[in-house]
């Protein structure tokens, strides 16, 4: 209530202990709901609707969303475990489309047609005298009777607003009035039950085409991907459940397999290096553009690579990339420098090589645990482990140009 009154503009001070005390009681209360919204199939309730009324308030449930998959996946709070049986759940559920070995934001189901729509209930359109009333007077600022005697509401409401706009006004005159006072709630309540606009979600669940029913919008299957991943390198530091770790690389490689990047143009229905919105029931991928997917991906290729930041420091540690990736023979990685010169760099088989900050990485397979950063004045700091430290980490971040190169062995 203090919030929705406004800004007060006076300031006050809440030192870190409270602070933190809060936020373990939100977290508290959040981990129980996303544990109350657990559904019988192993998957999660999402964007669940509430009702407030005099008796009380009701929480009612839409069905099965991706979305809501993926954000519980991203919370942090489901055991690898857990999380493989999410995965589980999400491929037999009716979001998986087996054309496109890929998901879907919501089931895909049969709209009405058009003559399907707006029939108010025979039973209801008889017992109501308003109707009766208005209909004999022919008066359709609330309904209208067709030729065949079935009632309509009238065309021209969005929303419930637009039938107690027509009620008031009915109310204003003495032959309505007082059937406008008895059937009132009546009147809300079948509009409301014909429409459903209680569970309106937009588009995607309205019309077929741009991201509608039966569409795969890749942006979220990206984040999907990327929930596996994340969820993968927590099970694989604490190392404890290696049943759950393995089926969690099957499940990764598994979901990103049905992004484009991985499909034929004939079953990608476009250019598979290039990122599209959707991809609806009927046709090939639609809508190219730079769409939120591309962010998306390039964090998931940093997690395959098992680049990570963590106090400050660069850890290399890609447990997550399959061996095929290693070169079978030498090559030359081709970057541009700091400079914006173009530089060479070979890597023989066994390796693989990329740039980060501008600095050249290479991965070798064998050899001792160790990583080699060779500095800008000829020479080499040689590091025990494959963590790189904070202070070299800044100067690759800082772009100094004092790390010329980053030799990580032993993987």
């Amino acid at each position: 209530n203090k919030a929705y009154a406004g800004l007060s503009e006076k300031r006050m001070e809440i030192d870190a202990t409270t602070l933190g005390q809060f936020l373990e009681v939100s977290l508290s209360y959040i981990d129980d709901t996303i544990r109350q919204n657990k559904r019988e199939d192993n998957l999660y309730h999402a964007y669940n609707l509430v009702k407030f009324s005099d008796e009380g308030i009701a929480i009612n449930y839409l069905y099965e969303m991706l979305e809501g998959q993926v954000a519980v996946l991203s919370a942090g709070l489901l055991s690898p475990a857990e999380v493989v049986e999410v995965m589980g759940a999400l491929k037999s559920s009716r979001v998986y489309r087996e054309d496109q070995y890929s998901y879907m934001l919501y089931p895909d189901r049969q709209l009405p047609r058009f003559l399907e729509k707006n029939n108010i209930p025979a039973e209801f359109a008889t017992q109501s005298a308003l109707f009766q009333a208005l209909a004999a007077n022919g008066n359709t600022t609330l309904v209208n009777k067709d030729l065949k005697g079935g009632f309509h509401f009238n065309g021209a409401f969005n929303n419930a607003d637009g039938v107690l706009e027509a009620l008031d006004k009915l109310a204003d005159h003495t032959e309505y009035a007082t059937l406008v006072e008895q059937e009132r709630q009546s009147i809300l309540d079948v509009f409301e039950k014909m429409f459903n606009h209680y569970a309106f979600t937009g588009r995607s669940g309205t019309f077929y085409g741009y991201e509608g029913l039966g569409s795969i919008y890749w942006h979220m299957v990206s984040k999907l991907v990327l929930a596996i991943g994340e969820n993968f390198y927590h099970a694989h530091r604490d190392g404890t459940d290696p049943d759950s770790i393995s089926r969690l690389v099957e499940y990764y490689y598994e979901t990103r397999a049905g992004i484009g990047l991985n499909k034929s143009p004939d079953l990608y229905g476009a250019f598979p290096t290039d990122p599209y919105s959707h991809t609806p029931g009927s046709k090939g991928a639609q809508q190219p553009g730079m769409t939120g997917q591309v962010k998306e991906d390039i964090l998931n290729r940093w997690l395959e690579l098992g680049v990570h930041v963590h106090h400050g420091g660069i850890i290399f540690d890609p447990a997550l990339l399959r061996g095929e990736e290693y070169l079978e023979q030498s090559d030359t990685l081709a970057y541009y420098d700091l400079n914006c010169e173009l530089q060479h760099r070979e890597v023989p088989a066994g390796g693989l090589a990329f740039t980060y900050c501008q600095v050249p990485v290479l991965y070798i397979k064998g050899g001792a645990k160790q990583i080699v950063a060779h500095l800008s004045d000829g020479g080499q700091e040689t590091i025990d482990s494959h963590e790189l430290g904070s202070a070299l980490s800044q100067e690759l971040f800082k772009r100094t140009g004092k790390v010329t190169a980053i030799e990580v062995m032993g993987l």
